[in-house]
């Protein structure tokens, strides 16, 4: 059973090594600069063996976006448990949902734009994603107004925050203008 408990532990080392390896790489480079052959050499392991943990970039893609939601959720939890009411903790939550766009491109693309296999909004949505949203919700349901499904509101205020996020990124934005635009999405969606 110890060499069995061993194997498994190595094996989860390994999965670790090649996430974070991917995810670094992705972050200097860009996504197109990850490949299974670089990330072998990188991680000093052969082809086979990085085979052996994922089948391809794709489900690498997955693994750093999991890896991602569960981030973005505790930092979401953590700016919006420092406020004492409803509409602070919606600022709170969307600047630290786009600080996180901003600081982590390459998870934030594997989260929401690359296709890591991953299920959204779906029965077997895995656990991460599903509290990365939960995270969400939480402070989104106090604002969504009466009658309004909190469910839907959270999808649109969170799609109105990866708009921002995107457009930011892809510099279409004026940046001294950020400020401003958080404010008029709370003052403007959120009710309470």
């Amino acid at each position: 059973m110890a060499t069995q408990e061993r194997k498994q532990r190595e094996q989860a080392v390994r999965e670790r090594l090649i996430v974070a390896t991917a995810r670094e790489l992705a972050e200097q480079q860009g996504w197109d600069a990850v490949t299974t052959r670089r990330l072998a050499e990188r991680i000093e392991y052969s082809q086979p063996v990085l085979y052996s943990h994922f089948r391809g970039k794709r489900e690498i893609i997955g693994a750093v976006a999991l890896q991602g939601a569960t981030e973005m959720a505790a930092a979401v939890r953590a700016a919006t448990s420092a406020e004492d009411n409803p509409r602070a903790r919606v600022t709170a939550l969307a600047r630290a949902y786009l600080d996180f766009a901003a600081h982590n491109p390459a998870v934030y693309d594997a989260l929401f734009q690359l296709d890591g296999g991953l299920t959204y909004a779906q029965d077997d949505t895995p656990e991460p994603l599903k509290d990365a949203f939960a995270a969400l919700m939480e402070s989104l349901s106090e604002v969504a107004g009466d009658g309004v499904d909190p469910g839907l509101f959270t999808e649109v205020f969170w799609a109105s925050l990866h708009g921002l996020a995107t457009l930011t990124r892809a510099g279409r934005l004026l940046p001294e203008c950020a400020e401003l635009r958080v404010q008029l999405l709370v003052d403007r969606l959120a009710i309470a």
